[in-house]
């Protein structure tokens, strides 16, 4: 929620996506080109990777869980905050690192 002009949190969200979060909900990361092409990432504890129009939550840019084949699948994990870096999505699983990015 963005602050009013007197410095408080409005009580409504200005954008909401559709997408619900079983317990214990998530922990998004943010990502950008300095001040555009804002994305929000969220990963669901069922092991999906969502990635969020950051000016729109109601526009769903990416989900590991549509991927043909599965190609995209990786185990669940709660607690887990997926990390952006050098154009790529990290996101640690019970056993290892799924790593996210545009194919060759």
């Amino acid at each position: 929620m963005l602050p009013d002009h007197h410095g408080k949190l409005k009580t409504s969200p200005a954008s909401q996506s559709a997408h619900t979060f079983g317990y214990p909900g998530t922990t998004p990361a943010v990502s950008a080109n300095g001040s555009t092409n804002g994305i929000v990432w969220a990963v669901d504890n069922n092991g999906t990777l969502l990635a969020f129009d950051a000016t729109d939550l109601t526009k769903v840019l990416y989900d590991s869980s549509t991927a043909p084949n599965g190609r995209d699948s990786f185990s669940g994990n709660k607690f887990i905050t997926p990390m952006i870096a050098n154009g790529k999505v990290y996101v640690g699983t019970p056993n290892s690192v799924a790593v996210f990015g545009l194919l060759p």
